[in-house]
Parts: structure tokens; sequence; C-alpha cells
């Protein structure tokens, strides 16, 4: 497994970061390792990133020293979506088989949890981010077709995008984390815009489905001081509570986000007009 631990920054100090910095703080440039785990522990609401991409061998998903748990969900839950082939996720002996853009939450509790690849020629890549629960929930997988689904923005606007809300409490109950995907049509290169903050919970964006000779530009940071973040396809980036999370590409694109914090409530957003941002 390669690990990271990351700690948490002031708005204050971080408007100081160089180009270096920022990437050093809220980058993930690498998500998957054939037949690894990688992760990232951030302390903004105690929150896992990480990526699993098993080929030849099933992966076991571990604790790490950090947590002081005996195993790793004993006090987490967990949100995986498969960018990669397909999978066979095994919890405690429960099984599911999880495609392309599937997603699975697996609650508190499941002591054994492996990952596998149907077909090592095309294995899977499955994404998943961890928050802290406080009661057991039952497993369950989401397709697609079974999200919530909020289309927003239109081709003028250069935004149009379907929000497929997958791991929130309209469709699984969870203790605090939530997920979902957004893919962008062709002529769209905008997510998140307007752009909004929510003080309440933290955030985490995967970007993928972008072409490798295309890059995004990932806008964080404060409304009236904001930074970017060059990033490229399966690259993963840190929202802080007080950031913006807002992004442009050279070609669209399709992204997972996941959050964590105070509340269940998805619309709990701070809105900023386009024209304060700064």
């Amino acid at each position: 497994m390669n690990y990271e631990l990351r700690y948490a920054s002031h708005p204050e100090d971080a408007k100081h970061y160089d180009t270096a910095r920022l990437r050093k703080e809220f980058l993930i440039e690498t998500v998957f390792t054939r037949d690894d785990i990688n992760m990232v522990y951030s302390l903004y609401d105690r929150y896992i990133v990480g990526g699993i991409m098993p080929v030849y061998k099933t992966i076991k998903l571990e604790t790490v020293e950090d947590l002081k748990s005996e195993y790793f969900l004993e006090r987490r839950e967990l949100g995986i979506i498969n960018v990669g082939g397909t999978a066979i996720v095994e919890a405690d002996g429960e099984k599911f088989e999880v495609g392309y853009k599937d997603m699975l939450y697996i609650g508190r509790g499941k002591r054994n949890v492996t990952f596998t690849s149907v077909d090592r020629n095309k294995p899977a890549k499955l994404y998943f981010n961890s928050a802290p629960a406080h009661k057991e929930y039952p497993s369950k997988k989401v397709t697609k077709g079974e999200a919530d689904v909020l289309v927003l923005g239109s081709l003028e606007g250069s935004n149009d995008r379907q929000i497929n809300r997958m791991i929130v409490s309209s469709v699984v109950p969870t203790c605090q984390l939530q997920m979902g995907m957004t893919e962008l049509r062709p002529g769209s290169v905008w997510n998140t815009m307007p752009a909004h903050v929510h003080n309440r919970r933290m955030e985490a964006y995967f970007y993928f489905e972008l072409p490798e000779e295309d890059a995004v530009c990932h806008f964080m940071g404060p409304v009236d001081e904001t930074r970017h973040i060059w990033m490229h396809n399966e690259q993963a980036v840190l929202s802080p509570s007080w950031s913006i999370h807002s992004a442009a590409a050279t070609h669209n694109y399709t992204f997972i986000w996941g959050m964590a914090g105070e509340n269940l409530d998805y619309g709990d957003q701070d809105f900023s007009k386009i024209t304060d941002l700064k």
C-alpha cells in the first residue's frame, strides 16, 4: 500500500502557497498503481481518497497505522466507483460485481474487503472515498440507472452536464459520506459553475474520461482570491470546506465528487455570483 497523511491548511496560510506547494497539499497525482492501493488520509473531516487496481492478484483493504483500528472499516464507511474493467468486490462474504461507472457503498463493520478484476487484460480501477461512520448501514451497489439524476447548464454556457447522485440519502442511507458522478456533454467544459462553498463539508474531485493530450484546470480557494491547479486524466484533488471547487478543461470529461462533514443535505451550498470571482 502507498499511504500518505496530509494535514489541513488555514485559508490565510494557503493564500501564500506557490504552485509547487498547492500541488503538494491538494493534488493527488497518482491514484492507480497496478496490483496496489494508493491512499491519502486528509485531516479535512478525516476523509480518505484512494485507488485500487487489481490485475494479477486479489487485493485486500487493510487498515493503516494512523487509524488506530483493528481493520479499515471498524469506524468507517466506504464508497467505490469503478472507472475500469469489471471487478468482483467481496465484503465479509457478500459479493458484488461492479462494472464500469457502477458505484458500491460498503457500511461500517465489514472486516474483510477484497477486490479482484474479472479480466486481467481489462483491469478494474476502483476509485474510493471513506469517511468516519457512527453506525452500520447495509452495503449496496448503485448503477448509473439507479442514480438520482439532475441535469444542469447549457451548451451555450459550455456547461451542459448530467449529475448522477449515487451515494446520497435518496438512494443509499449513509452516516455522512456522499458521492456521485458528473458527466459533461461534448462541447461543454465547465463544471460547478456558478461556484459555491459549503463550510459544513469538505469535498474531493476525481477527473477521468479526459484524453491524455488534454488537461483540466481546477479552481480552488476563497471566492475573492482563487487559485488554480492544472490536472490530467485520472487524478484527484482535495477541496477544503473554505474553498470553491470548479474547473474548465480543454475537452469534455467526467468527474467523481465525494464529500463528508456536517450534514447530508446535497443542496446545502453557499453560491457566489460568477462576477464575484477574483
